[in-house]
């Protein structure tokens, strides 16, 4: 093995990379709570238990609601990983449908699939994808609090008209208005606009 090639911890480490940048641009957790607590929705109702030779079935009425709810709710676990523009949507609609399975399927499949679902959904919609850094904010950039003496702050504009020095003054009127030196009328009354 050559010293140029990367070795299997190389390559372990580089898609431990990729995938950690993976999920840091979706609600990854959110979405892997939402499909695990579809499982066991949609599982229970049609699972068959054996204890010593006693069978167990918990079979309900509406099986087949309990099979789709936990169906939908992984489905929306794979939007949330794939389409995380939609993760309010998505997060609303896990939620609604933890709360339906309750009565449906064994409440929420012993509660172990409602509270997964619920935790995910509520995930889904609290998350929000990070801002970005501008490109020259590096290390070699200054940030705002080590500006140097040299850089001076910006400052605001002024709010009024910027009279400057030598420049005529506005003369008063009769009414005690002031018209611009340019002769243009002004349009207020003691700083309020005129109705009507």
């Amino acid at each position: 093995m050559s010293a140029e090639s990367p070795g299997l911890s190389d390559r372990f480490h580089y898609w431990r990379r990729r995938f950690r940048m993976w999920r840091g641009t979706r609600p990854f957790w959110a979405g892997l709570l939402t499909m695990l607590g579809g499982v066991p929705i949609a599982y229970l109702p049609y699972a068959e238990l054996t204890l010593g030779q006693l069978s167990l079935r918990m079979g309900t009425p509406t099986g087949a609601g309990s099979l789709i709810i936990g169906l939908l709710l992984i489905t929306l676990g794979l939007t949330m990983w794939f389409q995380p523009i939609v993760r309010v949507f998505a997060g609303v609609a896990a939620i609604l449908l933890a709360l339906v399975s309750l009565p449906v399927s064994n409440l929420g499949g012993f509660l172990i699939g409602f509270l997964l679902a619920m935790f995910g959904g509520a995930l889904s919609i609290s998350w929000a994808p990070g801002k970005t850094a501008p490109e020259g904010s590096g290390q070699g950039a200054q940030s705002a609090g080590t500006r140097t003496q040299a850089e001076p702050e910006p400052q605001p504009e002024p709010a009024g008209p910027v009279v400057q020095a030598g420049a005529p003054r506005p003369e008063p009127h009769a009414g005690g208005e002031s018209a611009p030196a340019d002769g243009t009328t002004l349009e207020t009354n003691g700083g309020r606009h005129r109705a009507g």
